[in-house]
């Protein structure tokens, strides 16, 4: 295994501009927004997803596993990491800027979204339902604000005064937020730990894409739209998380017509981080499964 966390002989990871052009030396096409994308391993796709205020940088530790198998693309979603802000940052833009980067790509995907990047891969699913084979959804609600139809969620005044704080001190509530990930998981400390190491890994986010991102998030509803989604699904909880309680993705999984629950026990909402081991067998096992 290289130091890069590839296997040894395995060519560098790839960028990709959101055209789906390499980027050389003279950088991406001209006017189109830069989606970062680094790529390792060989075989069957599969796309990983980030949530939010975040990067692609956060699924290091599974590439290893993930590369022997896979040639494994991972994104920085627009306005986040190395990735160029679009505007406007909106669900149907992130999936259109996700369409052009893998335009190239012969074979349907596999893609993994985690919370925010779930949500993008329901709606990528939704718009393009013959380009992907399989999705897993980990800390994904269809909804993530609470309201009288809907129990399993962030109270709207939480989310409110969230987006207030992001305005007036934003990298300081970037490094609350990740507490609430945590929040009741049993390996709490460790995954925040690896979490804040993260966080400004690839520099700062975008203010304004994290508003935006934000508004997008809080608004988002896509219980009356995930029944059109044929393919197979895997849908990964932690029993503990708050952001996406586990009651959100046991109505996921039965309102897809094609998905199984994982419930990861004393797992908060970042389970690859807690649980590593269970949920990268549990992974592989997906994907395998033809």
């Amino acid at each position: 295994m290289s130091p890069q966390g590839r296997p040894e002989g395995e060519s560098a990871p790839t960028r990709v501009s959101a055209e789906g052009s390499p980027v050389g030396p003279q950088g991406r096409p001209e006017g189109a927004p830069r989606l970062h994308v680094e790529s390792v391993g060989q075989g069957r796709p599969l796309v990983l997803l980030h949530g939010f205020a975040l990067h692609g940088g956060l699924f290091a530790q599974l590439l290893p596993a993930l590369a022997q198998h896979h040639r494994v693309h991972v994104v920085d979603l627009p306005g986040h990491g190395h990735s160029d802000p679009i505007d406007p940052w909106t669900i149907d833009a992130v999936v259109a800027a996700l369409e052009r980067a893998f335009v190239a790509e012969p074979q349907p995907l596999a893609v993994m979204g985690w919370s925010l990047g779930g949500v993008i891969a329901l709606a990528w699913a939704l718009a393009h339902p013959d380009r992907l084979r399989k999705l897993v959804l980990v800390g994904t609600s269809p909804r993530f604000v609470a309201d009288e139809s809907w129990p399993h969620a962030m109270a709207p005044a939480m989310l409110a005064r969230f987006g207030d704080e992001l305005r007036v001190a934003c990298r300081l509530t970037l490094q609350r937020f990740l507490s609430l990930q945590v929040q009741g998981s049993e390996a709490g400390y460790a995954t925040l730990v690896a979490l804040r190491h993260q966080l400004f890994a690839r520099g700062e986010p975008d203010p304004v894409m994290l508003h935006a991102a934000l508004g997008t998030l809080a608004s988002a509803d896509l219980r009356g739209d995930v029944a059109r989604v044929a393919i197979p699904t895997l849908v990964v909880a932690g029993e503990r998380d708050t952001l996406a309680p586990p009651e959100a993705s046991a109505w996921l999984a039965q309102a897809l017509p094609a998905a199984q629950l994982l419930r990861l026990p004393g797992a908060g909402h970042a389970p690859f981080l807690s649980h590593p081991e269970a949920f990268r067998d549990a992974l592989l096992g997906f994907l395998a499964d033809e």
